[in-house]
């Protein structure tokens, strides 16, 4: 990803990248054996990345990192920021799950419960994609170093990891990458819907930004916090930005 079609929204990185570049770029990183990484960002991780400077460092590290919630690519169009559309965990995962198909590449699971993992494992098997490993994500942070080690030993081209912010991120920038993993992608909570547990939100209900109040309807007590609280952070840090900015304009 070359620094011209990096930008910054509330200085948070974001690429300037449509799915069908994020599928390529991740094609060339497995072809040439370069390890990578993607990264998604929502309402939720812009804010966090504001408050905690080490997971900003690692959101920067990234390879390609993509529009995740509908809210902030509404923020970055209002930005006047030439982001195409949003590039999902969840869906990029299915894009690339197709893709490991065609090429015959093996996946890693690492995330979510046992029963979800282990459920999502055997949906994959039975679709004909090749599943190298998978463990659940509650695990020490100790031990991360030596599941990164086994999922590169276990020859897969992709990892995905559903784990949640920022554990995800650092898994994947300090422990997958550097320990050689062709491609790790960081899916959030898309382990759980894709093995069936939960039903994400219909697509009228997504391109209107209700996709995190559908999930929350499904799991309250568990994202209140997050999908509650930061969501509005991120509309008053957008909206003071936007206000700023208009007054810039105006001394010129």
């Amino acid at each position: 990803m070359t620094a011209s079609r990096r930008v910054r929204l509330l200085d948070v990185p974001i690429d300037l990248v449509d799915m069908a570049g994020t599928v390529e770029l991740v094609r060339e990183h497995v072809e040439h054996g370069r390890p990578g990484a993607h990264l998604g960002v929502n309402a939720a991780n812009l804010v966090l990345a504001r408050d905690d400077r080490a997971y900003l460092d690692d959101l920067s590290a990234a390879d390609v990192v993509t529009v995740d919630g509908q809210w902030v690519l509404w923020g970055a169009r209002l930005m006047e920021l030439d982001v195409a559309e949003r590039v999902t965990g969840i869906d990029l995962m299915q894009e690339l799950l197709a893709q490991a198909r065609c090429s015959e590449w093996s996946v890693y699971l690492v995330g979510a419960r046992a029963e979800v993992v282990s459920a999502l494992a055997r949906r994959l098997d039975r679709s004909g994609v090749r599943v190298a490993g998978y463990r659940d994500g509650y695990f020490a942070a100790d031990a991360s170093r030596s599941i990164a080690e086994a999922v590169k030993a276990s020859g897969a081209q992709l990892l995905f990891v559903g784990l949640p912010s920022p554990q995800k991120e650092r898994f994947i920038i300090e422990h997958a990458r550097p320990a050689g993993v062709p491609f790790s992608i960081g899916v959030g909570g898309s382990f759980d819907v894709l093995s069936g547990r939960l039903r994400r939100a219909p697509r009228p209900l997504q391109r209107m930004g209700l996709e995190g109040f559908f999930r929350f309807a499904q799991e309250p007590r568990r994202l209140l916090g997050r999908h509650g609280v930061m969501s509005l952070r991120f509309v008053w840090l957008l909206a003071l930005h936007l206000v700023r900015r208009s007054a810039r304009r105006r001394r010129r």
